[in-house]
């Protein structure tokens, strides 16, 4: 079975094409969830107005759906609650565009 690292790192590959860095670094994701019948990420967006979103979206779900394994599924779900905020970020990618 897939591994939530492995997720992490698969999704490392999804850029937020406005900020030219990954969904992991920001803060996007916000649970992954891993069984036999799927492979769920719940994650958010910079603002709910993101022109981006849909296309974010649909990226973190295709690199779920070539981690699935055996029938399971990709899903992936959007919130706004917490809502996203700069320290969400990984502590470098703040360091890296100054937000520290």
């Amino acid at each position: 079975m897939v591994t939530e690292q492995q997720v992490r790192e698969a999704l490392c590959r999804v850029l937020d094409p406005e900020v030219g860095e990954n969904i992991i670094e920001l803060g996007l994701v916000y649970g992954i969830e891993i069984d036999q019948r799927r492979l769920a990420v719940t994650m958010t967006m910079t603002s709910p107005s993101c022109p981006m979103g849909d296309w974010i979206r649909q990226q973190v779900a295709t690199e779920l759906e070539a981690l699935c394994r055996d029938g399971q599924r990709a899903e992936v779900e959007l919130v706004w609650q917490p809502a996203w905020g700069p320290e969400r970020m990984s502590p470098a990618l703040r360091a890296r565009l100054g937000w520290e």
